[in-house]
């Protein structure tokens, strides 16, 4: 069994200049040298914050840099092409990449609408609590950035 190393190339307080995929895409063939073998890079995609977001405040999956959106073009790393990039002479340099993605939840919807909800026992989440009652929720997500791609 042969052992890897991993480094994770961000940080939660990495300045929000758009300059992680440029960094990651220069330092490649060096950190391939200094023995790492695959590198943990963040949430590529757009966050409710738009060029402040860490991406773990997911908002548009398929916006990785591209679209206008959230005050906004690039994410708080770079551009669409310097995430593409940055993954290409990572692997060229014979580095594995590992993308983290958040899929679970999204944040900074668009717009709102009427839902019905039940409150919960707090110590039981199956247990019922309340009759339904309707609430305004903010789960309406247009994207108009993209305006229709994707």
């Amino acid at each position: 069994m042969e052992n890897h190393t991993m480094l994770q190339y961000f940080e939660w307080y990495y300045p929000k200049d758009g300059s992680l995929w440029k960094k990651v895409k220069d330092d490649a063939s060096r950190l391939k040298a200094m023995g790492i073998d695959a590198v943990w890079l963040p949430p590529a995609h757009k966050g409710m914050e738009g060029e402040s977001s860490t991406g773990y405040d997911s908002y548009d999956l398929y916006d990785l840099g591209e679209f206008d959106q959230k005050g906004s073009i690039r994410t708080k790393y770079g551009t669409k092409q310097e995430y593409i990039d940055a993954v290409h002479a990572a692997r060229e340099a014979g580095i594995q990449v590992y993308s983290d993605i958040v899929l679970n939840h999204l944040g900074g919807a668009d717009d709102h609408e009427p839902v019905t909800v039940r409150r919960v026992n707090p110590d039981n989440r199956n247990e019922f609590i309340s009759e339904p009652f309707e609430i305004d929720a903010y789960t309406v997500f247009n994207y108009p950035g993209r305006e229709g791609k994707y």
